[in-house]
């Protein structure tokens, strides 16, 4: 099963083990034996203290009486031995949170057939098997830094009851995109640091300046505003996400000025108002994840 991250983590129990790391010899030690009612998974490591990645094993343990506080294991499956097992002291990854383990394993570079173990935030231990975690690509401006979108989606999947996910940032630069252009004056929709790179004087919309020759680097609600404004349509760079994410099959966030209050599916693209807030962004994912189905990563998190 891919993406498996056993959910509450007190399903796993982390015990010593001298024996040798063999299929046989692990079944054989453990049958029998006495385990917590809700303990799933045991991780045995190679004397308690050892940080060796080659001492780790992690077997799926069942009991025919789960009321009792304690009953006999009555079956053993290995789910990794140590040449696909690799155990990490993190502590800043969660090992409660599925997309937290996975960007670890993106991290040290373990996918497929491997299995991740980290001790990590408060000590307790989790781990994600054979990590295959779903990409979604965030497409979003900047400045500000960090792109508000990004971040706001990294910050759903800290607390989100999601399977694991990891975020790509395609980044629309504001002073990349002004690049080539020498106007007099370039107008913004609103105040943001980071522009220094822009080589003509800054003004924003959203404070109604003067009237200046300028070129606008805004979308179509911008452009919209400014017929309000000052009757008339400026030169204009095209800003908008929705409009520069270019075809791609990978799953996409982005977010739409067109937009103020609701979330909207288009495909394997999902979109967020311009002021959208977590609550938002999450629904914007979890349309993304109903879309992919991702059968095996939800199964995971089954208590």
């Amino acid at each position: 099963m891919k993406n498996l991250v056993p959910l509450p983590y007190r399903r796993v129990s982390v015990q010593p083990y001298e024996g040798e790391m063999t299929e046989t010899a692990i079944r054989a030690h453990l049958m029998g034996r006495e385990t917590y009612r809700r303990t799933d998974f045991i991780v045995l490591r190679k004397g308690p203290a050892s940080k060796d990645s080659q001492d780790t094993a992690v077997v799926e343990v069942t009991a025919s009486d789960r009321e009792s506080l304690f009953s006999p294991i009555d079956s053993v499956r290995i789910v990794a031995l140590p040449e696909t097992s690799v155990f990490v002291e993190a502590p800043e990854t969660d090992p409660a949170n599925p997309s937290s383990l996975a960007a670890k394993a993106h991290e040290l570079g373990i996918e497929g057939e491997q299995t991740l173990v980290v001790r990590g935030k408060y000590e307790h231990v989790g781990f994600i098997h054979h990590p295959d975690p779903m990409v979604i690509r965030v497409v979003e401006v900047s400045p500000p830094e960090p792109p508000k979108l990004f971040d706001l989606a990294q910050r759903v999947l800290s607390y989100a009851e999601l399977p694991p996910i990891r975020l790509e940032l395609t980044r629309i630069d504001l002073n990349e995109l002004a690049e080539g252009h020498s106007p007099s004056a370039f107008l913004v929709p609103c105040r943001s640091g980071g522009l220094d790179g822009l080589k003509a004087p800054v003004y924003f919309l959203d404070e109604r300046p003067e009237r200046h020759d300028w070129t606008m680097i805004g979308c179509e609600r911008s452009l919209q505003f400014h017929r309000h404004y000052y009757s008339d349509e400026p030169p204009r760079i095209e800003l908008c996400p929705r409009q520069l994410a270019g075809d791609n099959d990978a799953p996409t966030l982005l977010k739409c000025c067109l937009l103020e209050f609701e979330t909207e599916l288009d495909g394997n693209v999902a979109v967020a108002p311009w002021g959208a807030d977590l609550a938002m962004v999450e629904k914007a994912i979890r349309q993304l994840v109903a879309v992919a189905e991702p059968a095996p990563a939800g199964a995971s998190q089954v208590p």
